[in-house]
Parts: structure tokens; C-alpha cells; sequence
């Protein structure tokens, strides 16, 4: 019998602040508060879909498709394994990103049942995981 190693989903998500230092959270259909971003494309010549060729790029298409916000991925701030689900593990990277929108009012599409603006203090209070205010106190201390 030959070895099959584990295949984990890889969901890169970026910490922005708005104008007013507030950052942009999305809540999911587990009713938690989450990073905008996603998974990576792998692209389809059939269909016309272009493959990511970075985090940092589809970081970018994932946060404007979710929210309208344009944003650039800055640093690297953590990497962390979350189980949303038991069995489910998903590898979580999260970026600081610049706001090339900082004045535009975020909207929510269809992926989210609902977007949020908060304050760090906040942020302390919301149903998430830590590992994502982990990295929204990290991306505010820069």
C-alpha cells in the first residue's frame, strides 16, 4: 500500500483598515467573524479563469470579489491551522494589506451573510477565532 500524504485547504485572508482604523470583517455562515480572502485559483483554460500566481494576487481578487475593496498584500503576518469543522483543518495565512479604498464603503456579496467595520476594541468581543485577532492586533501595532 503506497502512502497518500493529506491534502489541507490553503486560505490566504488579509487584515485591512479603513480610513477610520477600523478593520474589515466578514461573518460567515458558521455565524463567526472572518478575514476577507480565500483559496487560490488554480485556473480553468476552459472557462477563461486565470490562475493565481501569488497569495498576494489572489489575496487581492478575493478581497475585491467579496467586499469592492482594492487592496495591495503587504507583510506576511501568521500561518495557522484552524478545524472549523472537526476533521476539517484548513491552513490559514493571513497579510497586513495596504487599502488602495480606504473611503469606500465595503459591500457584501453573496459568499458572507453580513460585512462589518470594528474598532480594535472591538474586535476582542466578536465570535472568531484567535488566530485572526492574532493577526489584526499584529497588523495595528505596524
Amino acid at each position: 500500500m503506497s502512502y497518500a500524504p493529506p491534502l489541507w485547504p490553503v486560505s490566504v485572508k488579509g487584515v485591512a483598515f479603513d480610513s477610520a482604523c477600523r478593520v474589515l470583517l466578514l461573518k460567515n455562515e458558521r455565524a463567526e467573524w472572518e478575514l476577507p480572502g480565500g483559496r487560490l485559483e488554480v485556473g480553468n483554460a476552459a472557462t477563461g479563469q486565470v490562475a493565481d500566481c501569488s497569495c498576494e494576487v489572489a489575496l487581492a481578487r478575493e478581497v475585491e470579489e467579496e467586499t469592492g475593496w482594492q487592496v495591495k498584500a503587504e507583510d506576511l503576518l501568521d500561518t495557522w491551522v484552524y478545524e472549523p469543522l472537526p476533521g476539517r483543518r484548513v491552513l490559514i495565512v493571513t497579510y497586513g494589506c495596504i487599502v488602495l479604498t480606504p473611503d469606500r464603503r465595503p459591500a457584501v456579496s453573496h459568499e458572507h451573510k453580513e460585512v462589518g467595520l470594528f474598532t480594535l476594541d472591538e474586535v476582542g468581543d466578536l465570535t472568531m477565532p484567535e488566530g485572526y485577532k492574532n493577526s489584526i492586533t499584529a497588523w495595528h501595532a505596524r
